[in-house]
């Protein structure tokens, strides 16, 4: 769904397909698999699938590998990568969220798979970093690892979902796990798991396992540090297993899963604070008093010495950014802080070499300042095979296309990324502005005539379009979504996977949008009138340089929306848009969902 609007410089929103589970069960035999929640986007255009891995010719670049602890590393053959895929997808169950989880008693089942493989005890042995939360549980993980990486420990994080590859979840000093360490530790769990298995004790679903496997991983490579982030709520999840961790840490909460822990904040804290042990310190953020009541509560149940941080200052960075846009991100990197120093002085590490220093060590804020977490608040400068700019991710491109992705899908996530994304492009325009001034004003005094600054910023002001390509799953309400998004990106486009599918899920979100913006409800039914082999499919270009208030409609767009069937086919379209009209830049923020953000990084990246 791609809408425009009138407000400051038109934008648009582009709404990506979501398939609920009776669309998952494609008929298309392929090697491509599935993770464990429906997609909405397909790079391949087989409906609802999502990919779990990109093939060895499609990885852009590999950092070096250290070899396994033992010194041994098996020659996979190439198809055993694929083979490994194929494997964790027969883990996902065909379960709709929301749904009671087929193992009702997790934690006791974790126990028995790794006592199979000889994990039990090890675990207790790992210097663990538990953080659980609402928003910025993984933000906090990458900000904790670099931190400890940055003061010389060898470190593992396990963070959830991955955009691309699932080797992304596994991170070792900083570097997602090697293809071959993975075959390794993979093939090792799952055939000693497959070969113990009964009527009683089957295979692991999918995020059991890879909990598993990260566990495996981290005390096969002997990581000093391994920060593990909770998968959904806490006191109930997979890495709850976790007996006896150095601190835990749970960030900022707020209304999200409530259908599995809960409609109010007070249940969705017990959740979390669920993986708090007796006597552990633990650290939050400032939280609302409904769920802070439960949290100091449990701490107090469990003596639990737990500390509340404030807001990061800045002025301790001298002079450096966080690595991690957004200014919720100074709530992350404070309890990543705080986390941080409490696992150095708990090893016995911290007296060493800080205990002198009140200031922020050096390592801390090299650690800040170089955090990379792929989706969140990421920008990336369009380098199309049509593009003279070589560097995909390079700031220094000046693109006429950027993408702005943050898998944002909470209402107050989604206020969050509203907030980045408009102080983004207000930089970006303000540093565009100060260029252009200064090149036009140099050319007009070689020609004898200065042009006013008046003038220069209206011809600015129409160079810019913003465009929103929006998705979330159907258990989520975008009538709470989207109103946030409308005043920083107030046009709209949505697409779909697969020529021939239902499309409903895109134009009710294309109506909600166009009652958002025009304050009424749509007077037609665009999807029966919708037909993929329309030679109309795609809405002109001038519908993003068009005057909205025209209301012209026809199909599948409107004033400030349009439906596209396939993802593909949209950033093609905007490519072709900015192609054909170079004066202008089109800013498109992707959020909604994690998956959509992958599927568009993969895109961008081919």
């Amino acid at each position: 769904m791609i809408t425009t609007s009138n407000i400051y410089t038109k934008c648009g929103m582009v709404g990506v397909s979501h398939f609920p589970w009776g669309h998952m069960k494609s008929t298309v035999k392929t090697k491509w698999v599935y993770s464990c929640l429906p997609a909405f986007t397909s790079i391949n255009n087989f409906a609802g699938q999502r990919f779990i891995y990109k093939t060895s010719s499609e990885v852009l670049f590999e950092r070096e590998s250290n070899a396994v602890t033992d010194g041994r590393l098996q020659n996979f053959p190439v198809s055993s990568y694929e083979t490994a895929m194929e494997k964790i997808s027969s883990l996902i169950t065909r379960q709709r969220r929301g749904e009671k989880p087929p193992i009702s008693n997790k934690l006791e089942i974790m126990s028995l798979y790794l006592k199979i493989l000889g994990l039990d005890e090890d675990i207790n042995k790992l210097n663990i970093i538990h953080v659980a939360g609402t928003k910025g549980k993984g933000s906090t993980c990458i900000f904790c690892e670099a931190i400890l990486r940055e003061c010389g420990f060898r470190t593992g994080v396990f963070t959830s979902p991955h955009l691309i590859d699932v080797r992304e979840r596994f991170r070792i000093d900083g570097i997602d796990i090697s293809e071959d360490k993975f075959l390794q530790y993979f093939w090792d769990c799952w055939n000693r798991l497959e070969e113990n298995t009964t009527e009683q004790l089957s295979m692991p679903p999918l995020f059991l396992f890879l909990t598993i496997l990260a566990f495996k991983i981290f005390i096969s490579e002997q990581v000093d540090a391994a920060i593990i982030e909770v998968g959904l709520g806490g006191k109930e999840d997979s890495t709850n297993v976790i007996k006896e961790p150095t601190v835990c840490g749970i960030t900022s909460l707020g209304m999200d899963h409530t259908e599995i822990l809960g409609d109010t904040l007070g249940q969705i804290a017990s959740h979390k604070a669920g993986i708090f042990k007796p006597k552990v310190p633990a650290f939050t953020v400032p939280q609302p008093p409904e769920a802070m009541d439960v949290i100091l509560e449990r701490a107090k149940e469990l003596m639990v010495p737990l500390e509340v941080t404030e807001p990061f200052d800045c002025k301790q960075m001298k002079g450096l950014e966080l690595g991690l846009s957004g200014d919720h991100q100074f709530y992350n990197a404070a309890l990543a802080v705080s986390l941080s120093r409490c696992w150095l002085q708990r090893t016995g590490n911290w007296g060493k070499k800080y205990q002198k220093d009140s200031n922020l060590p050096d390592e801390f804020i090299r650690g800040l300042s170089t955090a990379h977490f792929s989706g969140r608040a990421q920008i990336v400068y369009d380098s199309s095979p049509n593009s003279d700019c070589s560097e995909i991710l390079s700031k220094n491109c000046g693109g006429e296309l950027i993408f702005y992705l943050d898998g944002a899908h909470s209402p107050e996530s989604m206020e969050t990324c509203a907030k980045w994304f408009s102080n983004a492009v207000k930089r970006y325009e303000i540093s565009s502005h100060s260029s252009f001034e200064v090149e036009n004003a140099e050319e007009s005094l070689e020609n004898g005539h200065f042009l006013h600054e008046s003038k220069t910023l209206e011809q600015l002001e129409k160079s810019f379009r913003r465009i929103l390509l929006f998705n979330c799953l159907d258990v989520r309400n975008p009538h709470i979504l989207l109103p946030r998004l409308v005043n920083t990106c107030a046009s709209s486009v949505i697409s779909s996977d697969l020529h021939g599918i239902d499309l409903s899920w895109q134009f009710n979100l294309q109506r909600i949008w166009e009652k958002i913006t025009h304050g009424k409800e749509m007077t037609t039914l665009l999807e029966k009138d919708f037909k993929i082999d329309n030679k109309e499919i795609l809405p002109p270009h001038e519908f993003l340089y068009d005057d909205a208030s025209s209301g012209c409609h026809s199909h599948n767009y409107l004033a400030r929306s349009a439906v596209i069937p396939s993802l593909p086919l949209t950033i093609k379209w905007l490519r072709d848009c900015v192609r054909d009209h170079p004066s202008t830049r089109l800013q498109v923020l992707v959020t909604g969902s994690l998956h959509l953000v992958g599927d568009v990084l993969k895109l961008l990246k081919r």
